[in-house]
């Protein structure tokens, strides 16, 4: 690494320090948990190569583990970091859902539904169950299916909502192509989920589905 390189990689924590972690860019940030660069990059270009690659922060800090691994620059120890950090914001994004009163609106899950679904590569249905305050007991991935369709058990969420003596429930799927949009199938399993809850007095608040960036409620679009 020539000297300009050396103090380049430096400038990051320098003006951390000095005008603290909001005034760094997505790269700067990227290079300070990096810390280093790899032949043929300083720690500044391997950060903006990465961001590239994976279109943010969002895209490289939600990717598996075994892809991060594999990716030239980065190996075990730089991977291993990443898999750690993107792991905290989930606990600490459940740990605030949890600690929350109740959940209000759609936008009160958003969020952690996001970093929970981002990067999975098949569909997965997850349940959010809810107390008799609307108070979150436990969010439960039930379901995997293939890119294109989750085989969803009615019986199942049944049964796992009365085990944890949940009064309601919010219904989540993702959408691995990235488009949110209900397809038929969706509406008709939550449909059929409703009825079948509806049986034990247990109601389905929303039906959540996360896309690219993006999550629809189905209820704001009056079909839950």
């Amino acid at each position: 690494m020539t000297p300009n390189s050396w103090r380049n990689a430096l400038l990051p924590r320098e003006k951390m320090m000095s005008l603290g972690a909001s005034a760094l860019t997505e790269t700067e940030l990227l290079a300070i948990l990096l810390r280093t660069g790899c032949q043929g990059l300083n720690v500044l270009d391997l950060s903006e190569q990465l961001l590239s690659q994976f279109k943010g922060l969002n895209g490289l800090l939600t990717t598996e583990h075994q892809e991060l691994v594999a990716i030239k620059g980065l190996g075990p120890a730089k991977a291993t970091q990443l898999s750690a950090i993107l792991e905290m914001c989930r606990r600490v994004l459940n740990q605030k859902l949890k600690k929350s009163d109740v959940i209000t609106s759609p936008n009160s899950t958003r969020e952690y539904l996001q970093l929970h679904f981002q990067g999975l590569e098949r569909e997965v249905m997850a349940c959010l169950f809810l107390d008799t305050r609307h108070r979150i007991i436990a969010l439960e991935t039930l379901f995997q299916g293939t890119l294109n369709s989750a085989t969803v058990h009615p019986r199942e969420v049944v049964k796992k909502a009365l085990s944890l003596n949940a009064s309601s429930l919010i219904l989540c799927h993702n959408h691995p192509s990235g488009d949110p949009e209900p397809s038929q199938a969706d509406i008709r399993i939550t449909q059929t989920l409703k009825e079948a809850l509806q049986l034990v007095d247990i109601d389905v608040l929303d039906h959540m589905i996360v896309g690219q960036g993006e999550i629809l409620s189905m209820a704001e679009h009056g079909l839950v």
